[in-house]
């Protein structure tokens, strides 16, 4: 677990009353679909899920650390907001295991050395690294802790295999983010919307002891586990892909509202479009038409892609091609061309100068018009 500023964590939390709660900051409800003032204090606590590292990341992923930068930036040095994050390394997992199988290399190592490779990327894209860094294997108590709580609330069961489900039929408030599919009978479980809690052991996996016997962690409990371990009961903005609303946010939602005795456990969730790679077609390792990050910087500058990434609003799609990025590049250039104009202008600037009064009040305007647009969602 890699971890920046920890020692703090604990008392700015416990003192989070003496702090406002007033801001004029919108943004995108996914649960009402509208756009709601941003309900923080002045410290703003952020749940980021992170990558699944059984394989590189591609810019599709990279695309969307990038827009939470981004919008990190914005709030902290726009609206002065000072933001704790953390984020789950998922180190543990059917993909990791399978392709450890075929490597013929421990499935933990695996997910270091890919580990390893995600934040030297995350650094190359110039992204603020997380205040902390969090590998689910570091938290197998937490997640027991959670199952037990949640078991004890009578919303869990037990499959054949001894494999544990939460139960959704039993939390009545499943359904928050998405119309829910219908639902339908399942070989091992009770609704086909119930997910694993822990994993039974299978020969040759990872797994750790517990009351119910060996196993390890589903995917949705990790993060519910990790971001409680920090934040408890609320956390005030909680991110990830558009394509994890459903099912992971909304199973995590789910069970720690239940765990937590809380109607709602996030205050805000946002959603990153996906990146589209020429027809409208998604980036995805399935479909192998991934770029990788190093790959994308053999062509372009980090700053070329955040251009990118900037041109639209985060929630929106975003297309990578030749076109697309020469616009990106225009834009940046012409930034660039500005910021070196104004230097040159501030070096040979006489202070016994009267500035032009109608220059500073488009100034002021200019700047008061990127605000009111930056605290538009």
């Amino acid at each position: 677990m890699i971890m920046r500023n920890i020692g703090v964590l604990g008392s700015l939390l416990a003192n989070r009353s003496f702090y406002t709660n007033k801001s004029n900051v919108l943004v995108y409800n996914c649960k009402t679909k509208t756009k709601e003032p941003l309900k923080c204090n002045k410290l703003l606590t952020w749940y980021v899920c992170g990558p699944t590292v059984y394989d590189s990341m591609h810019i599709g992923h990279a695309s969307c650390y990038v827009k939470f930068d981004i919008i990190r930036r914005i709030l902290e040095n726009y609206f002065q907001l000072s933001v704790f994050q953390v984020m789950n390394i998922t180190n543990v997992d059917d993909k990791i295991i399978s392709k450890a199988r075929a490597l013929n290399i421990d499935p933990l190592q695996l997910a270091r050395n890919y580990e390893v490779e995600f934040i030297e990327d995350i650094n190359l894209l110039n992204i603020k690294q997380p205040d902390i860094i969090a590998r689910v294997t570091d938290f197998i108590p937490q997640v027991l802790n959670f199952i037990q709580n949640l078991f004890d609330k009578d919303l869990v069961y037990s499959a054949d295999d001894g494999s544990l489900f939460f139960d959704t039929t039993k939390y009545k408030r499943y359904g928050k983010m998405v119309k829910v599919p219908e639902v339908v009978p399942h070989m091992f479980k009770k609704s086909n919307l119930d997910f694993a809690l822990w994993k039974a052991t299978k020969p040759g996996e990872p797994s750790w002891d517990s009351s119910w016997g060996p196993g390890r962690p589903g995917w949705h409990i990790e993060c519910s586990a990790i971001a409680s371990h920090y934040f408890g009961s609320s956390v005030d903005i909680h991110s990830g892909g558009i394509d994890l609303v459903f099912p992971h946010h909304e199973n995590e939602e789910a069970q720690c509202c239940a765990y937590h005795n809380v109607d709602d456990w996030v205050k805000h969730w946002i959603h990153t479009g996906h990146l589209h790679v020429g027809d409208n077609i998604k980036m995805s390792k399935s479909l192998m038409n991934t770029i990788s990050v190093k790959e994308l910087l053999n062509s372009y500058t980090a700053n070329q892609f955040r251009t990118l990434c900037l041109l639209s609003n985060f929630k929106n799609d975003l297309e990578f091609n030749d076109s697309t990025m020469d616009v990106a590049c225009g834009v940046l250039k012409k930034l660039d061309s500005f910021i070196a104009n104004c230097y040159a202008h501030l070096n040979t600037y006489n202070s016994k100068h009267i500035p032009d009064i109608t220059i500073l009040k488009k100034i002021s305007d200019i700047e008061n018009d990127i605000l009111i647009n930056l605290a538009d969602n």
